[in-house]
């Protein structure tokens, strides 16, 4: 029988936002069920991170000297080679890995690197990517890094930190930027890093709700440095014609297309899910029924310099094809 994959989390923020704060207090949390081995990036000679961790985690590596979203891929490969060489010979065991990136990393590479590594793909899986979020300074942060906006816009999960510095209004705002980025994540609040065990399970389940769906929002056609498009698909649409689109579309502008989550009707009893991040695709999940019996099916798309109505205008062409009709949901300028 073939051995299940190992899951791995990607914790992902900008600088000072609290990673690994939250990362200590998860890791030292009296209902951690799982077995967790971490792998920490930053940059310089020290890093002091790590040995916070290690207090907390004996089964901790620090990658030092540069960002494994860049140059340091390899050193992530061969770490992860090395937790699966002494996994195996039965050296240690670990039930989850969680890679805790430099605030400057870019979560699409190392996505990419342990999907496409030839020996990496077969034993362990990305199920969630977790962005922390300082509540005080995430917005001006979002205004001034684009880092920081791939980081949300890659993520499952926003855990939102430092919330008991600001007050409701500043927190409500915060949301709604964060919304406008990413209005497929989950968030939640987190306040001196004290944060449930579940945060790691809360990616794989699909919430149906936090994608609008009215039309409160006016389309807006135009062009920014990120906007953020969806649409809904009012009747069974057909996969394989839907697959080749988003296939040409990903070849043509796949660096562009920061983020693609959907939940898509393909005329079974329950919906496909599709997450994407760059020109990275995740294996569709097949769901057995729709999640809280609302079959609603959408896409959202965030993207850098693609003009929306480009979108709009390529999905509407194939429409016929699709054998669905296609409905604009909203368009966020960011």
């Amino acid at each position: 029988m073939k051995a299940a994959k190992k899951p791995v989390t990607i914790m992902t923020g900008s600088l000072g936002s609290g990673k690994t704060t939250l990362l200590q207090n998860l890791l030292t949390h009296h209902q951690l069920k799982e077995n967790i081995a971490v792998i920490v990036n930053e940059f310089g000679k020290v890093g002091l991170d790590h040995y916070l961790l290690r207090q907390a985690e004996e089964k901790t590596t620090l990658l030092q000297g540069g960002c494994i979203c860049c140059q340091s891929r390899e050193d992530l490969a061969e770490e992860l080679q090395n937790y699966l060489f002494r996994y195996e010979q039965g050296d240690i065991a670990f039930d989850r890995i969680i890679i805790e990136t430099t605030g400057l990393a870019d979560p699409a590479p190392i996505l990419f690197t342990i999907m496409t590594h030839p020996i990496l793909q077969h034993h362990f899986v990305v199920d969630g990517i977790i962005t922390t979020v300082d509540a005080k300074n995430g917005a001006m942060q979002m205004r001034n890094h684009e880092t920081t906006v791939k980081q949300i816009s890659a993520a499952d999960t926003v855990a939102l930190t430092k919330i008991d510095l600001v007050t409701k209004e500043e927190l409500a705002f915060i949301r709604a930027e964060i919304i406008k980025i990413n209005p497929s994540c989950t968030i939640l609040h987190v306040e001196n890093g004290n944060v449930e065990p579940s945060i790691l399970h809360v990616a794989r389940k699909y919430s149906s709700n936090v994608l609008p769906g009215n039309n409160e929002l006016a389309p807006h056609t135009i062009q920014s440095h990120i906007q953020s498009i969806s649409f809904a698909f009012l009747q069974p649409l057909n996969w394989n014609s839907f697959g080749v689109w988003l296939s040409l579309l990903l070849y043509a502008r796949g660096e562009n297309i920061l983020r693609v989550k959907g939940l898509l009707d393909v005329g079974e009893a329950g919906p496909i899910i599709l997450n994407g991040v760059q020109h990275i695709i995740h294996p569709p999940i097949h769901l057995h029924e729709w999640p809280d019996h609302t079959q609603v099916s959408h896409i959202v798309f965030i993207m850098k310099d693609i003009p929306t109505e480009l979108l709009k205008q390529s999905l509407l062409s194939f429409q016929t094809f699709l054998g669905t009709k296609v409905d604009l949901l909203h368009v966020h300028t960011i």
